[in-house]
């Protein structure tokens, strides 16, 4: 039987808050400011990373930008190996996103299939002018053609090998570690 187990810490709480506000300073520069600019994030860690990137931007700029939550479960290729009954929450977008650019954040980029469903799901809403994507941890693999306008950490991974985001909004605790499936002994 494999047992799933912490390999190494690779992003402390420091490490974390370094990386976002890089990232907030990036979404300014590349956007030449803040307007029209919409954050939304994917439930579920990429939601309190959002909430954080925004409060970045305003300690930089002094507006606090519009943060939304993005649901992707109906939207997922893989949902029918999921579960039964998949749990759906809600999407709340606080604004139009008509006309607007919109930045997802995520905490892990992977094989891409995610970053698709809540491109899917984004585009049932409305028609943005562009949609950005920020990710704490890019981890490779990609099987889809999909990369992150900003970037937290890259990491190269092993197909063995988890990316566990552990945030203090859900998780109680921040960092990011690398989890390895190990065959465990049997005794």
């Amino acid at each position: 039987m494999n047992t799933l187990v912490e390999k190494t810490v690779i992003m402390d709480n420091q490490a974390i808050k370094r990386a976002l506000t890089r990232i907030a300073h990036e979404i300014i520069e590349k956007n030449k400011g803040i307007s029209d600019i919409i954050l939304v994030g994917i439930r579920t860690r990429g939601v309190p990373l959002a909430e954080q990137l925004a409060l970045e931007i305003e300690k930089i700029e002094g507006i606090r930008l519009p943060v939304g939550i993005l649901d992707i479960t109906l939207y997922r290729d893989d949902l029918s190996t999921l579960s039964y009954q998949p749990i759906v929450h809600q999407t709340e977008i606080p604004t139009d996103v008509n006309g607007k650019k919109v930045v997802l954040v995520d905490d892990v980029l992977y094989t891409g299939r995610t970053v698709r469903a809540a491109l899917d799901a984004l585009m049932d809403i409305g028609r943005p002018t562009s949609i950005q994507l920020a990710v704490l941890v890019d981890r490779g693999h990609r099987e889809l053609p999909i990369r992150a306008d900003y970037v937290g950490k890259n990491v190269p991974t092993s197909s063995r090998e988890v990316v566990s985001v552990q945030l203090m909004a859900i998780d109680k605790i921040e960092k990011v570690v690398i989890k390895e499936f190990k065959e465990q002994e049997k005794g």
